[in-house]
């Protein structure tokens, strides 16, 4: 595949997935304004954050084998128009609840952008060659959570919290036309899979038996747990506890998410010397440390707010060095289920981050609470890697082509 071929199928997918991470972030900076205006709990108005990760999480698991087996064009298309009609409707809710049920269906139907642009990228590469691509689309798809604050701070300067969820709406409608426009069909039907609920249950259940793949899967999983916890906690902790504003937040909230973006490119520098596993087992170290570090700031006070800012950036940095290797290495054991495989995997990450996020919210939403989860994601994450994978049993994993596929 060409150079040129290259930047633009990572622009396309590139768009079409930030419309996750928008969705879950861009109306962050409005979480104290929703509890004041439905009269509810932080607690409460942390669980429309979790009703959408669940969203993304069960919708992946579905739409998964709907793309291997009828293609990815078509399943991505109708959950965009989904999203649509839920982030309208969400401009309407009358009270939490509703709101948080809109945002559970806003997850099903962006869980297909998730699932297919990963399925696209498996389905055109393989080895070091699917790391490095996923580096540089995570690179687009880094814009989003540090665009996502900033914006929705802008809207409301304009209008209230509902003003989020007309942005998210007519941004549909755009990706809507991108997708039928810009992105070919990356699985011909001789590669399609066939056979139904039966098929697809075998092809879970290989999956689930494959110990290093769902050791992967966790590892994956814990260190967005990590994210997620930063990502539910964040908007309390620095406007309630340091009392930032909603843009200075969205300031704040966007250079975590830099470190973020620098490290998973610098993760294609590393690929060209060290081997992805090597680089896995390292930021996953690292990532503990900084994040039991964070413990300690947070419930000493020592250094203030630079002191917390900082270690989370490095757990973020770490966090971003760990996502593209652990995917990559658990992809390429199943190449020939890659939507299925990718599911499964999209399933377990925002399914962690499901329950990551409101167990910030029960342990008070303050400081120390978000840190715990954090240092908890990066701590597990690293033990279920040395444990149940072993780095040992990854040496092979690479020896697949890194190159990309004709079609």
């Amino acid at each position: 595949m060409s150079r040129s071929r290259r930047l633009k199928l990572v622009l396309v997918l590139g768009s079409l997935i930030a419309v996750g991470p928008l969705t879950i972030d861009m109306y962050l900076p409005a979480l104290p304004a929703i509890v004041t205006d439905f009269a509810t709990t932080s607690a409460a108005v942390q669980l429309t954050l979790t009703g959408t990760l669940a969203g993304l999480a069960v919708g992946q698991l579905l739409i998964g084998p709907l793309s291997d087996a009828v293609g990815r064009r078509r399943p991505l298309i109708a959950g965009l128009m989904l999203h649509i009609v839920a982030s309208a409707l969400c401009v309407v809710a009358p009270n939490i609840a509703v709101l948080g049920v809109l945002r559970v269906v806003q997850g099903l139907g962006v869980a297909a952008t998730a699932v297919v642009a990963m399925a696209v990228v498996r389905d055109l590469f393989t080895g070091s060659a699917f790391a490095t691509m996923l580096s540089r689309l995570l690179l687009v798809m880094g814009a989003a959570p540090v665009l996502a604050p900033t914006l929705g701070g802008g809207v409301l300067r304009w209008t209230d919290w509902r003003g989020v969820f007309v942005v998210l709406a007519v941004f549909g409608v755009l990706l809507v036309a991108l997708a039928t426009l810009a992105l070919p069909e990356t699985l011909p039907p001789a590669r399609r899979r066939r056979g139904g609920v039966v098929a697809t249950v075998m092809t879970y259940g290989g999956l689930l038996r494959d110990r290093v793949f769902v050791g992967l899967v966790l590892v994956a999983g814990l260190a967005m747990a990590a994210l997620f916890a930063y990502v539910a906690g964040s908007s309390f902790v620095l406007q309630d506890g340091y009392g930032l504003d909603e843009q200075q937040f969205g300031l704040a909230f966007g250079a975590g998410a830099i470190g973020l973006i620098g490290a998973t490119q610098y993760n294609v520098r590393l690929l060209r010397r060290y081997p992805s596993q090597w680089i896995l087992v390292t930021s996953l170290v690292a990532g503990t440390v900084a994040g039991l570090a964070l413990v300690v700031f947070a419930a000493t006070g020592f250094g203030g707010l630079p002191a917390l800012l900082v270690s989370l950036w490095l757990v973020l940095a770490a966090a971003g060095l760990a996502m593209p290797n652990a995917p990559a290495l658990a992809l390429s054991r199943h190449g020939e289920a890659a939507g299925t495989a990718s599911a499964l995997l999209g399933a377990v990450q925002f399914g962690v981050g499901a329950v990551a996020a409101p167990l910030v919210g029960v342990l008070g939403t303050g400081a120390v609470a978000m840190a715990l989860v954090v240092a908890g994601g990066m701590v597990a994450a690293l033990v279920v890697l040395l444990v149940v994978v072993r780095p040992s049993q990854l040496a092979g994993l690479e020896a697949a082509p890194s190159v990309a596929v004709a079609h």
